[in-house]
């Protein structure tokens, strides 16, 4: 349950100086998509969930609107930036700094950028990684790469030497870009500040190639990879059909959350089971998985498997420590997969011709594409508003196809993930002809 209070953001103090974009502003019409920003976006979008809150009208919850203000909290000529990138690559991450570094000059007149390399290991003294100075000539291409020019790294880092880092430099917006354990950080960060009584504002900018921060549509990336991930199923359908008994075996990316198995199966239709860790399943007995795969083969001569990483661990034995970021340690279910199937098909003295596909690395570190290059740039020019306005500890949303404010905390309280009762799961399962369940 979300309340009004869950969608408050916090503000470094009034505005009180004119923006620089006041001009434009005032030019503008009011229509429904340029929202007020004493108004606010309904966070419910239904009638009935509307009604089931009840209640005064001025306690349903509601995120602030994103986008410019006509006054603003910080003076441009006297503010200094800075941008860090921090966890696993991902589509449109030069994207994102690239329209940072470009809205902040341009429309705000902000000279002094600084780009942190490798994550928030570049605040950090003892590591000693390089500082950037960022500006439109030096970013005027970095769209057009995959990866980041600033680099990253995964793991927390202390909040009160970042936040000494940010004071000895005097930056007074930062921008953070990264998932969910990235957006922690930034919480620590914006708490540390708070407690200082200085004057910081942070502002994230949701990067998850898996799409799993909760309260935003779509991060940005994910169109990317999960396009990236369909051609890479295109293939492994045109290699299973071309064998006898082929099977074509893709894994793809999703840790806890299969958003980019789903959407990638649906992109070409070409997939007839596919595998999240939202919906555990059996691979053995006559309803099982490998009785399907093979049921599949004998009737069609063929079949396509998606599998998400994260699917199908409580069948390996559960999760072995953890990486840098605090996630658990996966077991590969690609190859665990491909071992049970030719298991199976040997035992019954079945022919098998299968193709194994990984194409993880492949997908993080394309370019994005127009679709995400787009968003990223929208996403990039409202985080800047909102610094510049002086919320802070604070993600740039789009909900319900309008861009909005996101509280920090309320971004990390819980993981987005597939609903295995709603309308997506439903449409893979009529899309593969899967059952429901195995087992």
């Amino acid at each position: 349950m979300v309340t009004h209070d869950d969608l408050v953001v916090k503000s470094l103090g009034p505005c009180r100086v004119d923006s620089p974009l006041l001009p434009m502003l005032e030019k503008r019409q009011r229509s429904y998509y340029n929202v007020d920003e004493s108004d606010r976006v309904l966070f419910d979008d239904t009638l009935s969930a509307l009604q089931a809150r009840g209640g005064a009208i001025d306690q349903i919850p509601g995120f602030v609107p994103a986008g410019a203000r006509r006054k603003i909290y910080f003076d441009p000529t006297k503010s200094r930036a800075g941008i860090v990138t921090c966890g696993g690559l991902c589509p449109g991450f030069n994207d994102v700094i690239r329209a940072l570094v470009m809205e902040l000059h341009f429309a705000y007149g902000v000279r002094r950028i600084h780009g942190f390399c490798n994550g928030y290991q570049g605040f950090i003294p003892k590591y000693k990684r390089p500082v950037l100075e960022m500006t439109p000539q030096s970013v005027s291409r970095i769209n057009e790469l995959g990866g980041t020019i600033l680099g990253t790294s995964r793991g927390q880092q202390d909040p009160v030497e970042i936040v000494d880092c940010l004071e000895r430099m005097g930056i007074n917006l930062l921008f953070v870009i990264g998932g969910d354990g990235t957006l922690r950080g930034a919480q620590a960060i914006s708490r540390e500040v708070e407690e200082r009584g200085s004057k910081i504002a942070v502002v994230g900018v949701p990067k998850t190639i898996d799409n799993d921060i909760m309260f935003i549509d779509q991060s940005f990336g994910f169109q990317t990879a999960f396009s990236v991930a369909a051609d890479v199923i295109r293939t492994a359908h045109a290699e299973a059909k071309a064998s006898p008994n082929g099977i074509g075996l893709v894994k793809v990316m999703g840790r806890h959350s299969g958003f980019i198995a789903c959407y990638a199966s649906l992109a070409h239709n070409d997939a007839n089971f596919v595998l999240i860790p939202e919906v555990p399943f059996k691979l053995d007995g006559p309803d099982g998985f490998l009785a399907s795969v093979k049921a599949r083969v004998r009737d069609c001569g063929h079949a396509v498997v998606v599998v998400a990483e994260g699917a199908a661990q409580e069948l390996m034995g559960g999760h072995s420590g953890s990486d840098a970021s605090g996630n658990a340690k996966l077991g590969d279910v690609g190859v665990f997969i491909r071992n049970q199937i030719t298991e199976s098909f040997a035992a019954d003295n079945m022919e098998l011709n299968l193709k194994y596909f990984d194409p993880s690395y492949l997908v993080r570190s394309v370019k994005a594409n127009p679709f995400d290059a787009v968003y990223c740039l929208r996403l990039a020019h409202n985080a800047v508003h909102a610094a510049m306005a002086g919320y802070t500890e604070v993600v740039v949303s789009r909900w319900h196809g309008r861009f909005v404010l996101l509280p920090i905390p309320l971004a990390v309280r819980d993981r987005h993930t597939v609903d295995p009762n709603g309308d997506l799961w439903m449409s893979v399962l009529e899309s593969t002809g899967q059952p429901q369940t195995f087992g």
